[in-house]
């Protein structure tokens, strides 16, 4: 096993700008098991389990599984220790995600850069290295629990190399057999994959009245500009509502909506995840695109995902409503075929850009908490306004079974 060190990190000279993101680096979630919630995505999601971090490997606090589908990383991290912090967060939050991370050309620049526009430090910046090349992390803290994570990568890490497979990281290793056994999960994903491409966005929950200071944070910290703004009048039923703003990253690479409750008849969705959730903000859900939405969603239900039930008057009103907007605009109607999204239960949605297909999974575990959108673009850039009332309903009425609503 090659010898792995740790150091300040150095600066590499670098002249351009120091928050320009790259890329989603990885998403880190804190679990209670890394290596069985490792098979729960793997055998439901498609992903491949590619490598591990562990006691075989050197490290002697956390263990960290490795996932992957097309651009998508998971980092999936367990305590080794008592006061590991992924066990106190589990504790306390139950399995979620702890750290965004973003690739950029220089990490500690970026830490610099944002600490002085008036982020939190969460880790300075520290370098880990072996004879195959360097990784240099540092941390801010944004809402609540979660973190991100500056990452630079060189040598045989840089990110296309890990993007083409190569390792992820000092003390990794590859996981593509058991024992001398190949990896069954990872040959039956090959030969039936899922179609997850990337991360398309991230969405954050944070308490009522606190929206506006978060967006202010991306703002002001990593340069962010607003994207899209949705109001309790777009985004509401006769029970709840909650109001959205859309964060995006210079180059629109990086999205996060931010979500805050707002007044109604009874508790929002985002009400019952912050109760679920120690009354801590998060990340509520990730959306994963897909280019094929109905191959991606069949493939997810035979696996057993369980997603949102819409009632079938839902397509009743819809193609009028999409094809209307799209004729409206010049774009060509939805070219997928119109029985398979109902029976798929797929939402559809359009505006001036085009249009999009999308389906919401019910919470990942037992709290109420985390769940992953699953979203194909055909050149619309929202995030499917005219679905709102339909889909909260559908939450409601999942709320109404738990006991929350």
């Amino acid at each position: 096993m090659s010898q792995t060190t740790t150091s300040p990190a150095s600066l590499s000279g670098k002249t351009t700008d120091p928050l320009q993101l790259i890329d989603v680096d990885h998403v880190r979630f804190y679990v209670g098991n890394a290596k069985q919630a490792a098979f729960f995505y793997a055998h439901c999601f498609g992903f491949q389990i590619e490598e591990v971090s562990d006691l075989t490997t050197g490290s002697r606090e956390a263990a960290t599984y490795l996932l992957t589908q097309g651009n998508i990383r998971f980092l999936l991290t367990s305590g080794l220790t008592a006061e590991h912090p992924a066990n106190m967060e589990v504790a306390i939050y139950g399995d979620g995600v702890k750290d965004v991370a973003f690739t950029v050309f220089d990490a500690e620049k970026a830490w610099e850069k944002a600490v002085s526009n008036g982020a939190a430090s969460a880790q300075e910046p520290r370098t880990v290295s072996d004879e195959r090349g360097s990784i240099t992390t540092a941390s801010i803290r944004t809402y609540g629990r979660v973190v991100h994570t500056f990452v630079s990568r060189s040598g045989q890490y840089d990110l296309p190399t890990v993007k083409k497979g190569g390792l992820f990281a000092p003390r990794f290793k590859k996981l593509e057999s058991i024992g001398g056994a190949v990896l069954s999960i990872n040959e039956h994903n090959r030969r039936h994959p899922c179609g997850l491409k990337y991360v398309d966005h991230l969405v954050g929950n944070v308490e009522e009245g606190k929206m506006n200071h978060w967006v202010k944070f991306y703002e002001d910290v990593l340069e962010f500009k607003m994207f899209k703004h949705f109001d309790d009048a777009d985004i509401s039923t006769e029970y709840s509502a909650l109001m959205s703003k859309v964060m995006a990253s210079g180059n629109n690479l990086i999205k996060m909506p931010i979500n805050e409750p707002a007044p109604g008849k009874k508790k929002s969705q985002i009400l019952e995840y912050l109760e679920w959730h120690n009354m801590t903000p998060g990340v509520q859900h990730l959306a994963l695109r897909t280019d094929d939405e109905i191959s991606s969603v069949a493939e997810l239900r035979r696996r057993g995902v369980d997603f949102l039930s819409l009632p079938d008057t839902y397509y009743e009103r819809v193609w009028d409503r999409v094809n209307t907007m799209l004729t409206q605009h010049g774009h060509k109607a939805v070219k997928e075929d119109h029985t398979k999204i109902k029976d798929l239960g797929i939402l559809v949605d359009a505006d001036d850009e085009g249009y999009l297909l999308q389906l919401f999974t019910k919470p990942l575990q037992d709290r109420p908490t985390l769940f992953f959108e699953i979203i194909c673009r055909r050149g619309s850039q929202s995030f499917g306004k005219g679905n709102f009332k339909a889909l909260f309903e559908a939450l409601e009425l999942e709320q109404e079974r738990r006991g929350n609503l």
